[in-house]
């Protein structure tokens, strides 16, 4: 009974600890800003891997992977629209779509490190007194990186899909899905350096990006599970979907601060000791 009433005490600290970080760092507040931004620049992210994907002559990611799946969860005129869309980038010019929606999500996505560098400020105790010139800078090579990155490893999990088959397939897809993973690994490794007016050391960067990539991808992975049974042909459930993105992105949110603030007092004890 004693030690039972000690790790239930245990538990509370924890839980005390840890509504106290989320309230005098207004985690919930900022992960719903970046939420929303990262909303914003997806449209724009989306557009830009198929029109990379029409470039390099990879339309069958779309004809044959993504699209029959998505035909058979969402409304007919949903999937009709999405298809001529998708079907129009593919027969125009893709060189200027791609210039344009990449400097389109680069501009969205400097809009999520800025709020993210707010975040991770606050949460490292640091006040940011650079002027805009000196964070602009630092905010849009974070973005492009980023942008590259999430490219990358969006190719890496369609258009190299069908790279290599028979005995080989299997060590190619652990390799691919693991490339992917150290593409974002180390671009959010060079936001939660960088971002704040301090830059951390490599080696807290590295355990901080380590921390939120593994959240993502057990994040991901339920939520793949969801979209496997999941189904929108009804007008109800189309509208539904919209807030199951959302959920997931503002998820996401919260895993990528709660691992910077996790990595945050693991620091802290670290150099306690």
């Amino acid at each position: 009974m004693p030690r039972r009433g000690g790790r239930t005490r245990s538990f509370r600290k924890l839980v005390d600890l840890w509504v106290e970080l989320f309230r005098r760092h207004n985690l919930v507040t900022y992960a719903s800003a970046i939420a929303f931004r990262t909303l914003v620049a997806l449209v724009a992210l989306v557009l830009l891997a198929v029109a990379v994907l029409g470039e390099i002559g990879r339309t069958d990611v779309w004809t044959r992977q993504i699209g029959p799946h998505v035909k058979r969860k969402v409304l007919p005129d949903v999937y009709a629209g999405m298809n001529a869309v998708v079907e129009k980038i593919f027969h125009t010019s893709s060189v200027g779509l791609i210039a344009l929606a990449t400097v389109i999500v680069v501009l969205q996505l400097a809009g999520v490190v800025s709020t993210c560098t707010a975040a991770i400020s606050g949460i490292y105790g640091q006040k940011d007194g650079r002027t805009w010139k000196e964070r602009t800078p630092i905010s849009f090579g974070i973005s492009f990186v980023l942008t590259a990155a999430l490219v990358g490893a969006t190719l890496l999990g369609t258009a190299a899909r069908t790279a290599v088959h028979g005995g080989w397939s299997i060590p190619y897809t652990l390799c691919r899905w693991l490339i992917a993973a150290v593409l974002i690994g180390l671009a959010f490794g060079l936001l939660v350096r960088y971002a704040p007016p301090r830059p951390r050391p490599t080696r807290w960067a590295s355990a901080g990006a380590a921390l939120v990539v593994v959240g993502w991808i057990a994040q991901s992975l339920v939520f793949g599970e969801y979209l496997s049974f999941a189904s929108y042909r009804s007008a109800a459930l189309s509208l539904l979907s919209v807030y199951f993105l959302t959920t997931y992105l503002f998820v996401g949110a919260i895993i990528l601060l709660v691992g910077i603030e996790l990595d945050e007092l693991i620091r802290k004890n670290g150099d306690a000791l």
